[in-house]
């Protein structure tokens, strides 16, 4: 590797950590305001999504002229287009906070029904998957990316959990089926966000061993989600 490639690839690195911050700090944004009722703070988070977006076509851009001038191969190539893919799913993870802010803005019924289920220790558990998962990119972490990928069952059952007691609930308060639905829709945001930060967690997998992890039956459970039964 010239000292050139080595400083462009380092400076990469700096990028995706800042983005990847950003996209966490806009999940803790998207939930708080959500479970606090605060329209002003989902705004904000809304906006953020704005600032993403731009990051992730700036570090797009660098990936790309660092392909085209330098021509890397062997572990350098594999470090470029694992960080182009797991650029795609941060920007993804933004999109999908945006969503939950702006369920926030939406919602007018929350005075009424209290929301039945522990987002916090949901979102907390997505967002240490994300900053371990992109940990395991920067250090090269094989191992931290693969408890990464089994921390994504976790999530699917504290999903399925939160579908059950949504469900029990829409007996109970029949007039507050479009709040209970939105409450279902958050939990599902945070499942998809945990998807999407497994798939980096993959991707930093093959950058390491060579081997690409996505559909290992032997290591995921292939059981669907209770709503789409």
């Amino acid at each position: 590797m010239t000292k050139h490639l080595r400083n462009e690839i380092e400076r990469l690195k700096k990028k995706i950590l800042t983005l990847s911050a950003k996209v966490e700090e806009s999940v803790h944004v998207a939930v708080k305001s959500f479970i606090d009722n605060d329209k002003q703070l989902a705004r904000r988070g809304m906006k953020a999504d704005d600032e993403i977006d731009l990051m992730e076509v700036e570090v797009e851009e660098d990936c790309l002229k660092i392909l085209a001038l330098h021509q890397p191969v062997a572990n350098d190539l594999r470090f470029i287009i694992a960080v182009l893919k797991i650029n795609n799913d941060l920007e993804r993870i933004g999109d999908l906070a945006s969503n939950i802010a702006g369920g926030t803005v939406q919602l007018a019924c929350r005075e009424k029904v209290e929301i039945p289920f522990d987002l916090y220790k949901m979102s907390d558990k997505v967002k240490l998957m994300l900053k371990n998962s992109i940990d395991s990119l920067v250090n090269l972490d094989a191992g931290l990316a693969h408890e990464v990928c089994l921390a994504d069952d976790e999530i699917d059952d504290l999903h399925r959990q939160m579908y059950k007691i949504i469900e029990g609930k829409i007996p109970q308060y029949p007039n507050e089926l479009e709040c209970l639905i939105r409450f279902l829709s958050t939990s599902r945001q945070l499942e998809r966000i945990a998807d999407h930060v497994t798939n980096i967690a993959e991707d930093v997998i093959y950058m390491i061993e060579g081997e690409i992890y996505r559909h290992r039956v032997e290591e995921y459970d292939a059981r669907p989600n209770d709503e789409n039964k």
